[in-house]
């Protein structure tokens, strides 16, 4: 009986990806500490990558523009260029396609790969091939890239978490044999899959290290967080069958959007103009998709954070993506729920998503004026750009819409 090969995957990371496009960009940067950071004039001065040299002086991602400062007085701030990293993020998938067509994009910089069927082609062995691709891509895009080897996605992850972004070449292939020796010893709270609040709820049940997780009963562990227990006790013992797909992201179960704003708003006038402005953003989403949703949700913020605010609320309606139909389901959330205290992160969502080409009809709501209204704007829209047409109210200084054209992801493109 045949031996079932073993598999080889990598998960492949950008270095300091947002600043490393900078740094490539602007050669005259390239010695000397880089952030990215949002747009200071409106109160979102977050660091969103820092280049290593900035790492080095004790800059974080996430601070304040204003704490790295103060370690870095000499600090180069970009502003995030959202269109450029999706452009090189692109053009590095398609340098790791030329090599297997099993590339599973996790986020703008990080991708898993599968090279089972296709590593004999290019290399003799896994290291080799890694440092290939690592190579590939620094030619073509002078961005840095380290690579973590397993058998499966999470052994890849962990190797590159843990280990090759720690090292000088940003190769390494993790064996599961060598958890222990490698990876155990480790805080758990630098383990994928753990955040601050389950990191905290671990160290108070005596668990500090990955190899405790590991080794605590797996019973102990669903009977207190059910499924996610099992898959944290998972990746702490390198196990996982799932396949790497190109097609893992292309179920989408929620169409959203939110923001967050450049002020306080304080009043409901405010207020609802925010709302239409991302209630018709959502709906165009999903009618681009052909998907309509039968879960609305608002989500409202404060801006103290020290003593948070807001709400998040969802109600079941029938299907719909149209326009203004999610827009009075969402007020009336609004306005059960707002507590009448200022306002600075909006966000709307559909789920439980479906096909739009069915439909309930109705004698009392002319569905089909409504939609012809949208299926217009959304032509202007496509074929002249997101602000050709808008409504009068995205027009005031309440209103959102023209600034968000120019930005993707709530950064400027």
């Amino acid at each position: 009986m045949l031996k079932k090969q073993q598999r080889t995957v990598m998960l492949i990371d950008m270095q300091s990806f947002y600043a490393s496009v900078e740094k490539a960009k602007h050669p005259e940067y390239n010695n000397k500490p880089l952030v990215v950071a949002g747009d200071p004039a409106r109160r979102s001065g977050i660091i969103l990558a820092a280049c290593p040299l900035a790492k080095a002086k004790g800059v974080k991602t996430a601070e304040t523009l204003w704490q790295a400062l103060q370690k870095c007085p000499e600090l180069i701030i970009v502003r995030p260029h959202m269109q450029d990293y999706i452009d090189v993020s692109m053009q590095i998938m398609k340098i790791i396609e030329q090599y297997t067509d099993l590339v599973e994009p996790y986020s703008i910089d990080e991708m898993f790969c599968e090279f089972t069927g296709s590593m004999h082609l290019f290399a003799d062995n896994p290291i080799d091939l890694a440092k290939q691709i690592q190579a590939k891509i620094f030619n073509d895009t002078e961005i840095y890239a380290r690579a973590g080897i397993g058998e499966n996605k999470i052994l890849s992850k962990v190797c590159c978490d843990i280990i090759a972004k720690k090292i000088s070449d940003g190769v390494f292939q993790l064996e599961k044999s060598d958890l222990e020796k490698y990876i155990w010893d480790q805080p758990v709270r630098e383990m994928w899959g753990i955040g601050s609040r389950m990191g905290k709820h671990l160290f108070k049940m005596g668990i500090h290290t990955i190899g405790d997780l590991a080794k605590t009963p797996l019973s102990l562990l669903r009977k207190k967080w059910g499924v996610n227990g099992e898959v944290i006790w998972r990746t702490a013992n390198g196990i996982d069958s799932s396949p790497v797909s190109v097609n893992t992201h292309s179920m989408q179960k929620e169409i959203g959007n939110g923001m967050t704003l450049p002020r306080d708003y304080r009043t409901a006038d405010e207020i609802e103009v925010v709302i239409l402005d991302i209630c018709s953003e959502v709906c165009r989403r999903a009618r681009k998709k052909g998907l309509m949703g039968s879960v609305v949700s608002l989500s409202i913020s404060g801006a103290d954070f020290d003593h948070p605010t807001g709400f998040h609320k969802q109600i079941n309606v029938d299907p719909t993506n149209i326009t203004l139909d999610v827009y009075d389901i969402v007020k009336r959330l609004f306005y059960a729920n707002w507590d009448r205290q200022p306002v600075r992160r909006v966000g709307v969502s559909l789920g439980d998503l479906a096909k739009d080409d069915i439909y309930q009809l109705s004698f009392f709501d002319n569905k089909e004026r409504k939609k012809a209204v949208d299926k217009v704007m959304d032509e202007i829209k496509d074929r002249y750009g997101d602000i050709a047409i808008l409504r009068a109210s995205s027009l005031t200084d309440a209103g959102q819409a023209v600034d968000r054209a120019a930005k993707i992801g709530g950064h400027y493109k």
